[in-house]
């Protein structure tokens, strides 16, 4: 933690008896705050010159340099007080909200209120004056005040700043909160038309939380069931396709946006391989030809990556069966079903019955089937797909497991001398063996001179092994006499 600068601490010094707690208790207290960080956010000093003494200022703390916990409350009271009317001044006036009032004493400077009094916050949370989560709940009331347009400027101060935020001290105080004014703008902006700003949020996010994040990842595998489709349920005059069809095409949907539902009821069950069976015998009796595949440039398309929701109106149905893409992305949605009903690790009452199983092979090869006859480049379209899902497996089987974490710890690397290779000993005798026990004696000097390395055995000791030979009580038949070893013959005549 920061210390204060010496000429602050003498004047706190001078002061220390003087001083006593107060405590925003009363509107009055905390519109004097306010006035005081009004002030403050004027200047146009670096906060470092002058932040400390606005707190010291405005709430007297018990500490020099921290603030307690009934004082770090109050003083973010005010400074959320501070910041809606620092909002509305700015929408009154019809300014952008981070560009408002910038007529500060700086004339020349284009910095506006609001990224002031959050410069302000942000130094004192990173020194440890007072607590680190302030910062984030400043942000946060800020985005939820703001336009999407004024919440581009917001975030684009928050992308400057991302290393102080990302410091352990603070980050890990308003990590959460950072997480769900993150969560808050990305429901709040269109993945069609905000695809930029998304991308940005979602990358911010994967700069600060690790891969094995368990708040990102969906542990429970909920469905998005709020995206329904919409479709005509009664057949307009002068239609001029099968309605039946229609209805029973569109009705996928259903099942697509929440497959655990499909395989709760075999009614269900069966009414969707009804269904699916009219469908993909549809697609098998009009095939796609080449021409259909360079007509709708696929390629391009593809080049775009842009997601799109396509129509359900009954007139639009002959025109889409004709479309590539378009039956490419019901063909992969029957995939990704079935590969959920698959999905390892299930309970037998909530996997699909024997029979389900079958049922979805057949329907799975027909799908694939046709996904390799619809142009353009309909096998290595397959082959795309069948590897995402296959990859699909492991992300299963890992959250499955609880999410353990990616990374591994570091090694510590070794040095230049470190990674030099040792040169191998020579060995003179052949074999280490016989080197070791040729070196042994240099080893061990001490081993020469011992009076038990070289004695003169008694006679006794020779006959011994003889003698135990001769015993009859001792039951040793005659092959295995010494006198008939010719190991022992030797012995016996060298000494």
């Amino acid at each position: 933690m920061a210390e204060a600068p010496s000429g602050l601490r003498i004047l706190l010094h001078q002061h220390q008896k003087e001083r006593t707690p107060v405590h925003i208790s009363s509107h009055a207290d905390r519109d004097r705050v306010i006035e005081i960080f009004k002030k403050a956010i004027l200047k146009s000093d670096s906060p470092e010159n002058f932040a400390l003494q606005t707190v010291q200022e405005a709430i007297k703390p018990q500490r020099q340099t921290v603030l307690v916990q009934d004082e770090n409350q109050s003083l973010e009271n005010a400074l959320r007080t501070l910041l809606q009317e620092l909002v509305s001044s700015a929408v009154q006036s019809g300014e952008d909200i981070m560009q408002y009032g910038q007529s500060i004493d700086d004339q020349e400077s284009t910095y506006g209120q609001i990224p002031r009094l959050l410069d302000i916050v942000l130094f004192l949370c990173e020194k440890g004056h007072v607590e680190g989560g302030m910062i984030f709940q400043l942000l946060e009331d800020l985005t939820e005040m703001s336009t999407m347009r004024d919440c581009k400027e917001v975030f684009g101060y928050i992308e400057s700043k991302q290393d102080i935020l990302g410091k352990q001290e603070l980050f890990g105080r308003g990590k959460l909160v950072m997480l769900r004014t993150c969560n808050q703008l990305l429901r709040r902006l269109s993945k069609a038309n905000d695809v930029v700003f998304c991308g940005r949020i979602l990358m911010f996010l994967a700069h600060f939380f690790p891969l094995s994040e368990r708040s990102a990842v969906n542990i429970k595998g909920v469905f998005n069931t709020s995206n329904e489709t919409n479709y005509e349920k009664d057949a307009p005059n002068g239609i001029s396709i099968d309605f039946n069809f229609y209805k029973t095409f569109w009705s996928l949907q259903e099942h697509f946006r929440n497959p655990a539902s499909t395989t709760v009821a075999p009614t269900k069950w069966h009414k969707f391989q009804s269904n699916l069976t009219v469908v993909l015998d549809t697609f098998e009796a009009q095939p796609l030809s080449d021409d259909d595949g360079k007509a709708n440039n696929l390629e391009e398309e593809e080049s775009a990556a842009f997601n799109i929701k396509y129509l359900t109106s009954s007139n639009l149905m002959g025109l889409e069966l004709k479309d590539p893409s378009f039956r490419r992305h019901i063909l992969v949605q029957c995939l990704i079903l079935f590969d959920y009903l698959k999905a390892p690790g299930k309970n037998e009452k909530d996997g699909p019955s024997e029979s389900m199983k079958e049922e979805i092979k057949t329907c799975e090869e027909r799908v694939k089937n046709l996904l390799e006859t619809i142009p353009p480049n309909g096998k290595e379209f397959l082959h795309s797909i069948e590897h995402i899902l296959e990859r699909e497996k492991n992300w299963v089987w890992w959250k499955r497991d609880g999410c353990p974490p990616f990374e591994k710890q570091s090694t510590e690397r070794k040095t230049s001398h470190d990674s030099v290779k040792k040169r191998r000993p020579r060995l003179r005798l052949g074999n280490r063996e016989l080197h070791q026990l040729w070196t042994w004696a240099d080893k061990n000097p001490n081993a020469l001179t011992d009076p038990q390395r070289v004695r003169t055995p008694s006679i006794t000791e020779y006959w011994k092994p003889l003698a135990d030979d001769m015993d009859v009580s001792a039951g040793i038949e005659e092959e295995y006499h010494h006198k008939n070893n010719r190991a022992s013959i030797n012995l016996f005549y060298g000494h």
